[in-house]
């Protein structure tokens, strides 16, 4: 089969930065390079703190973009799509609704596009009136100019569907099978014990739903604590707000952003996992979680119903009550490990990196039959 060259854009970049769409190209673009194609992602020079040039098998090419939350995504995109047309990929890649902004630009330049939804961004409670038709505009001339659209749950193909009237290719987010630590040297370092804390792990911006968790929690009895592993990419009033709020409990611990050994252990060792988002794609932390065996508590959107979970690990979003109550029934139930391996076991079925990097390329090859 032909080696293909492809061009990545719309994610601030890999290794080891925080965002669901950076999770996502980290773990697949290095399985398309292994597969023997040319790999060229770039990256957003305000997100890099150590320069590299390839990780992976996948080649890394630093860009310019501003440290703002308003341009960011778009003046990097730009940027990235004149570089792509030096290189003359076989296919650009371009990922989340805001870079596809430029989807049509890309097209008068020759180039083949490929665009991966990843969820309706303009629903973030963070955006204003401006941002939210920008990224409304950008979903839909991705929809309409792209080559292929790829989506990650049946939600935002029945979006492209109405808005863009055509079909698109279901690929969904993936998830590694991990190796439970053993080791608690980082839960003693942040003062929990194992199987007595609640997880969660999220950015702190408002769509999250952290507010909602911090103030169900306050209100639980017993002797949990609660662990939120994640940070904010700007900080703004509602993350300060949300600092406020932990520092007003000190069963409340939050660890920052961790990755590896850390990470391992704050999912090996918890006891249950909540996620109260007001808006997904398709979660990665949820299918992180159940990776782990862990019991899950979501807020009830689509995307997280779309995982399957049974109807009492869904709680009403936004309702503090509901989920606070959610919480206390499923704190009285332990799993076995029978039950927990039969939740990783479907979860790897369901949502395997190796088989979505083989689908991936099958879009690209797609693109360049049409």
């Amino acid at each position: 089969m032909r080696r293909l060259k492809i061009f990545v854009t719309g994610t601030r970049g890999i290794p080891d930065i925080p965002g669901g769409v950076e999770k996502h190209c980290q773990e697949l673009f290095p399985r398309i390079a292994a597969k023997g194609h040319k790999v060229l992602l770039c990256t957003r020079n305000s997100y890099v703190t150590k320069k590299i040039d390839e990780w992976r098998g996948v080649k890394l090419i630093n860009c310019f973009a501003p440290r703002r939350k308003s341009f960011e995504a778009i003046v990097h995109t730009f940027i990235a799509l004149l570089k792509a047309r030096w290189h003359s990929p076989d296919v650009v890649h371009i990922n989340a609704i805001g870079p596809s902004l430029l989807t049509p630009f890309a097209r008068l330049m020759g180039l083949r596009v490929v665009v991966t939804n990843h969820g309706p961004d303009y629903d973030r409670q963070k955006w204003g009136n401006v941002a939210k038709f920008v990224l409304r505009l950008g979903e839909k001339m991705g929809g309409l100019y792209a080559n292929e659209i790829i989506v990650i749950s049946s939600v935002i193909a029945n979006i492209i569907r109405q808005r863009c009237h055509r079909e698109s290719n279901l690929i969904y987010n993936g998830v590694n099978l991990p190796k439970k630590s053993g080791n608690v040297d980082f839960l003693t370092e942040i003062g929990v014990e194992p199987n007595k804390y609640l997880l969660a792990v999220a950015r702190f911006v408002p769509e999250k739903g952290l507010h909602d968790l911090i103030e169900a929690f306050k209100a639980l009895k017993g002797n949990y604590k609660l662990v939120i592993a994640g940070e904010a990419d700007h900080e703004t009033e509602y993350s300060r707000n949300l600092r406020q709020m932990t520092s007003e409990d000190d069963r409340i611990i939050l660890t920052g952003y961790i990755t590896g050994e850390s990470l391992n252990q704050a999912y090996s060792h918890a006891r249950i996992f909540v996620l109260p988002s007001y808006h997904e794609g398709l979660p990665i932390v949820l299918l992180e979680a159940l990776s782990y065996g862990l019991p899950v508590l979501v807020s009830d959107i689509l995307a997280n119903k779309e995982v399957g979970l049974p109807s009492e690990r869904y709680f009403k979003c936004g309702n503090v009550s509901d989920l606070k109550e959610k919480m206390e029934a499923l704190l009285e139930i332990k799993l076995s490990e029978r039950e927990k391996e039969e939740i990783r076991s479907q979860i790897k079925e369901k949502y395997n990196w190796d088989r979505i990097a083989e689908q991936t390329i099958e879009v690209y090859r797609k693109v360049l039959m049409s």
